[in-house]
């Protein structure tokens, strides 16, 4: 999954949204605290990928994207809206191939803009990236090309705090990222720095007014922090493989960004730091029990503003849950299956 698949919706429950088979799966809290609905498939019966990416936009609405097969070795994307937690969400919609026709080119992102609207990147065929924009009164403008060389599948895209759509990819030894100059313009490569980075580790938050950081792992194992303008800072090594989950939140008063991963010991670690400040320093501290190799983790807000943390399995949808307790510090409820 790309994105934050762990998302609080427009009534503050949250929901969880999961590809399993050829079907996504949502679940969702009855209630603040839970207890949770069982799984229930989203978009109709289009038979899909194993592949979704999330993004939700300040009006709390989630938007789904995901590839269909559409005829022997030939795919196309296709996008969902769910408006509500507790509410079915929209069918799934084909929106197109950024080269018009072929199979799978990369693994989605999504994120929307301050006007409700959905922004699909992917890599096409060339190696670059290309994008897919709803238009203000409804439907889908034409696919863009944003240029870009041999760039790695997984695309990170991210709405800032001003309301516009930035997006983040990884090539051969370099970091790569577009934004948009206007509300509703085209995204643009604005910079491009040196970085060696590993692949399928990007993960970007919007973390103040004017910035955007986006979190990766470099080649020698260190997770790193880089906002456009500036060079990356070398936060600490990093305890897993795979990207690492990230959320604002309040600690003890303070403006955090808390950030979690599966760890190579298999349990989920977590570690936090004062937003934009890296020099800060920051360490892991392990929770729970061990997780299949396969284990994702993702992070939210409830609306009583505590912490949540989730991991979901996808080989056996087993989905555990964790909250911040009323104490100070990290301090976490036990991990419940849910």
């Amino acid at each position: 999954m790309n994105g934050d698949w762990l998302l609080r919706g427009r009534d503050g429950r949250l929901s969880v949204y999961l590809p399993v088979g050829d079907a996504v799966l949502c679940r969702v809290e009855r209630g603040p605290d839970g207890p949770w609905q069982a799984p229930r498939q989203v978009g109709g019966e289009q038979k899909l990928h194993p592949v979704l990416a999330v993004g939700q936009g300040a009006d709390g609405y989630a938007h789904l994207i995901a590839w269909r097969p559409t005829r022997p070795g030939e795919s196309g994307l296709v996008h969902s809206t769910h408006f509500r937690p507790r509410l079915a969400a929209l069918d799934w919609t084909p929106i197109g191939h950024p080269d018009r026709t072929g199979d799978r080119t990369g693994t989605p992102a999504v994120a929307v803009d301050a006007q409700g609207r959905a922004h699909v990147f992917v890599r096409d065929k060339s190696g670059g990236v290309s994008m897919l924009g709803q238009k203000e009164k409804g439907g889908w403008g034409p696919w863009r090309d944003l240029k870009g060389r041999d760039v790695q599948e997984e695309l990170a895209a991210v709405t800032g705090e001003s309301g516009r759509v930035e997006l983040y990819a990884a090539a051969p030894g370099r970091i790569l990222h577009w934004r948009q100059e206007g509300a509703g313009a085209v995204p643009v490569l604005a910079e491009a720095i040196d970085a060696p980075v590993r692949p399928g580790t990007l993960r970007a938050l919007a973390t103040s007014a004017e910035s955007s950081t986006l979190f990766f792992t470099d080649t020698s194992g260190d997770l790193c922090a880089w906002r456009p303008g500036s060079k990356p800072a070398t936060l600490l090594a990093s305890t897993g493989s795979g990207p690492v989950s990230a959320v604002r939140c309040e600690l003890d008063g303070h403006d955090c960004t808390l950030l979690a991963q599966r760890s190579a010991s298999g349990r989920v670690a977590f570690a936090a730091y004062p937003t934009e400040q890296e020099s800060a320093g920051a360490w892991w501290t392990e929770s729970g029990p061990q997780l299949p190799a396969d284990a994702e983790v993702s992070l939210a807000v409830d609306e009583d503003n505590r912490v949540v943390a989730a991991t979901l399995a996808p080989a056996n949808g087993q989905l555990l849950l964790t909250r911040r307790k009323n104490e100070p510090g990290l301090a976490l409820t036990a991990w419940e299956r849910v």
